[in-house]
């Protein structure tokens, strides 16, 4: 993959986890609502100044917008987790919740690094 089709992927990514529609991230970032859908396929060359605009609009630092995983690996693990939820209760989930976060605390790893 390259980095416009990355850039855009992240970007993508980013708006769908804050609930957004593309209309709405571009209101947020000053631009077309037809320019992010570009940005996002990775058919538009998106300059700095205007990845520095969206990047304020979800109001994370940089870094954190510059965090590219192997996504079809990680789309794999959440689908199998899922798939492995789907037949529980609300309390079954929220036990197993619970679980999870003491693992991760147990092990050192920060929730906000996720």
């Amino acid at each position: 993959m390259n980095l416009p089709e990355s850039v855009g992927n992240r970007i993508r990514e980013l708006r769908k986890a804050k609930g957004w529609t593309q209309e709405q991230l571009a209101e947020a970032a000053t631009l077309h609502y037809s320019y992010i859908g570009g940005v996002e396929r990775g058919d538009r060359n998106i300059s700095l100044e205007t990845l520095e605009k969206i990047i304020a609009a979800f109001d994370v630092p940089a870094i954190e917008f510059f965090r590219f995983e192997d996504e079809t690996q990680r789309r794999k693990a959440l689908d199998e987790h899922m798939a492995l939820l789907s037949s529980k209760s609300a309390e079954e989930i929220a036990a197993l919740t619970r679980v999870v976060r003491e693992v991760i605390a147990a092990i050192g790893l920060d929730m906000d690094d996720n």
